[in-house]
This record gives C-alpha cells, sequence and structure tokens, in this order.
C-alpha cells in the first residue's frame, strides 16, 4: 500500500483526474462552505471523498489531524492539502485561490461599507444588531469547542487559565504566550514514556526559511517604518501564525490589537464584519480583507485595497508554507507522540481564549436589553441546526433597517 510520500514521489495519485475538474470541485465547495472548520469538513467529505473520490475518508483525517497541529486556518490548509497530494505545490496554490478569492473579494468590497453608507446619507444604525448577532456566533462556538476539548481536570483548568489571563492582559504577546504554556502543560503531564521518538524526515526546508525570512522580516520592517502597510503586513502575517484552529480563534487575537491597542476601527465596526462573513462561504479568515481595509481606510480607494488584499495575503501565507512544508514528510511525522499530546492543551487554552472573547466583545458592544436578546436568539437559532447562517445575517439587517 503507497504512502502519501509514496504517492508524492510518484507524481500521480488515485484517481486520475484533470486539474480543470477538481478546482471546480474546490470552487463548489467553497460555495458551499458556511459556518467554520467543521462544518466545511463536511462539505469535504461529501464532495471530494463520498461523490469523487479523490480520497477516502481516513486519508481525509490524517489530513484533518495534521492541519490541526499547525497554525493557520485548519479548512483551509486541509483542502490545499488536497490539492498538494492531487498535484503538487503548483496544484496547492490553485486550490487555495479558488477556495479563497471569492470570498476575499466579497469582504475587501464590504471594508468600503460604511464609507457608502455615509455618502449615501444611510444612517449606520441599520447595522446596529450585527455585532450582538456576531458575538451569539462566538458564543455557541466557544461552548462546542469548549465541549470538545475539555476532557479532563488539566484542559478544563488551562481553558480557565488561558481566558483569565487574557481577560485581564490584553497585549499581543499574551497569546503566543499562552498557546505555548498550554501545549508544554500537555506534554509535562504526560505518563506515557518515549513521546520524543526520533523519526527520519528530510522536509523541503526551503518553505520553512521563506516563512521565518518573512515572519523576522515583518517585524524588522514594522520597527523602522510607521507606515500603515508595513503594519498590515506584520499584524496579519502573525495572526497567521499564531493562531490554531478556525475563524473564530482569530478574533481575540484581532480584536485586542486592531480594535483596543492599535484603534484601526471601531469595535462595531469590528463586530460587522465579522458578522457579515459568517453569511458567506468560504474561509472564516477571509474577514482579514474587511480588517485590512478598514485599517487602510484613511487613504485612497486603492490604499484601502491594498490594505484589504495584504490583510487577506498575509493571514493565510503562514499556513500554506507551513503545509508546503510539512505535507510531503506527514507520514513520518504523525509518527512523533508529543506532537499529538501538545495539541490537546494548545485547544484547551484556543477554547479559553474564544470563551473570553465573547465576554469581551458583549461588554465592548454594550449589555443593552435588545442586544442581548439578538445575542440569544443567534444562539438559540443556531443551536436548531435548521436556520442557515445566512438567513439569520440577513434577518439581523432586517431588523436594524426595519426597527
Amino acid at each position: 500500500m503507497k504512502t502519501a510520500q509514496d504517492r508524492l514521489d510518484s507524481g500521480c495519485d488515485q484517481p486520475q483526474v484533470g486539474w480543470r475538474q477538481f478546482l471546480m470541485d474546490v470552487f463548489i465547495c467553497s460555495l458551499g462552505a458556511y459556518g467554520g472548520p467543521e462544518a466545511h469538513l463536511g462539505v469535504f467529505t461529501d464532495q471530494l471523498v463520498t461523490r469523487r473520490k479523490y480520497l477516502d475518508e481516513t486519508d481525509l483525517i490524517e489530513l484533518i489531524a495534521l492541519c490541526s497541529i499547525l497554525p493557520g486556518p485548519t479548512s483551509t490548509q486541509t483542502i490545499v492539502a488536497v490539492g498538494y497530494r492531487m498535484g503538487g505545490p503548483v496544484l496547492a496554490l490553485l486550490t487555495m485561490l479558488v477556495w479563497a478569492l471569492p470570498v476575499l473579494t466579497v469582504m475587501t468590497v464590504l471594508s468600503f461599507l460604511y464609507q457608502f453608507l455615509a455618502g449615501q446619507g444611510i444612517s449606520v444604525e441599520i447595522l446596529r444588531y450585527i455585532g450582538p448577532m456576531a458575538v451569539g456566533f462566538i458564543i455557541l462556538a466557544a461552548f462546542r469547542i469548549g465541549r470538545k476539548v475539555v476532557t479532563d481536570t488539566p484542559t478544563a483548568l488551562l481553558m480557565i487559565f488561558a481566558a483569565a489571563t487574557t481577560y485581564f492582559i490584553r497585549a499581543p504577546w499574551i497569546f503566543p504566550l499562552v498557546l505555548v504554556i498550554g501545549g508544554a502543560v500537555a506534554i509535562l503531564l504526560e505518563k506515557k514514556g518515549d513521546i520524543w521518538n526520533h523519526v527520519q524526515i528530510k522536509p523541503p526546508w526551503i518553505y520553512l526559511i521563506v516563512f521565518t525570512l518573512l515572519a523576522l522580516g515583518s517585524l524588522a520592517i514594522e520597527g523602522i517604518t510607521q507606515h500603515r502597510l508595513a503594519h498590515i503586513f506584520e499584524n496579519f502575517y502573525r495572526y497567521g501564525y499564531l493562531v490554531f484552529g478556525g475563524g473564530q480563534v482569530v478574533v481575540p487575537v484581532m480584536h485586542s490589537e486592531l480594535v483596543q491597542l492599535r484603534q484601526y476601527m471601531t469595535n462595531q465596526e469590528f463586530l460587522t464584519g465579522y458578522g457579515l462573513v459568517q453569511g458567506l462561504p468560504g474561509p472564516m479568515f477571509s474577514f482579514a480583507a474587511y480588517a485590512g481595509g478598514l485599517a487602510a481606510r484613511n487613504g485612497s480607494a486603492i490604499f484601502q485595497v491594498t490594505g484589504a488584499m495584504l490583510g487577506g495575503i498575509c493571514i493565510f501565507l503562514p499556513g500554506i508554507l507551513l503545509i508546503y512544508f510539512v505535507y510531503p514528510v506527514w507520514e513520518n511525522l504523525k509518527q512523533i507522540r508529543a506532537v499529538r499530546i501538545s495539541l490537546r492543551g494548545i485547544n484547551a487554552v484556543a477554547g479559553g481564549l474564544i470563551a473570553i472573547a465573547a465576554l469581551i466583545l458583549m461588554q465592548a458592544s454594550g449589555i443593552k436589553p435588545d442586544h442581548l436578546l439578538v445575542s440569544t436568539l443567534t444562539v438559540l437559532l443556531l443551536s436548531t441546526r435548521k436556520i442557515p447562517a445566512p438567513l439569520i445575517v440577513a434577518g439581523t439587517l432586517a431588523a436594524g433597517f426595519l426597527l
């Protein structure tokens, strides 16, 4: 039986299909992918496994495990890894573009929403319930993720530790620190020995070198210049390599820096973008295009579009480079038990970040009766799994307009 490395080395995969057909299937996935990584993976199973048989369920689960270990957008990395499996780095890049470009384009346009409303003399009050609705999405995500990652007393304590720490300390450096602590604690508490078992790997180091140079270079450039685009490049690239999981996990990191520290946008503007992306198919990290556009809105329209493009590209880039680095040696890498063990602590910490983000965002929006009602209704409607997210977003917009 061939391993993933064997298939990669031989340059072929089963079944043999044209790139055009595969990319069309990726596009179909992008149009049907609502609701975050868990829902996206269901779409992948239906379209790529059941319908097209590009891989079997075991292969897909293994790819999900790989992408869960890596920082970055899990569902995006998963489908890019499938593209790599089917046709190498070039097809993987095309897969990324087909998967993310449609929603990135829409979110770039939506970054002009507040200017458009002001130019038309329309009150932004019609958007006032989008923020509380977004809080409802985050509350439910925190509950579902918390139920999944809290498996024992240590993971529960790690989740509480992360929530309390990031509530009182809002500095950007606190988020990577608590994630590292979570992974380290999980490893230290592991009772079984030989978790750092030796495996022989020959990864394509060039991708890791590029990943590292961009990380260090962006930090250096931001330290030298005060140019807004340099800040956007560094901020969003850093978000891309610090966050484990999906779009919900990146919310507290982005909100702390973009809203509270740098004040690139107001809390309402931030939550409006996050709420609107819930009604769109595709990766939730595309919210970065909206946030990057708002961060660059004090210049020309071209400058704002450039900021949106930088935000969208930079937040995805680290995760894609890591897939290019890790996937060719995945069969060997997954044998390192410590890698999987650390994920338990990292995921528990991520659950704490999301849980406290819901509280912080609710406080920032103002705890008003109508806001609480909208957040509660959003949670209840989502819990039924019968009302699609786009309808909830449309109903919230309608309520803001009518009321």
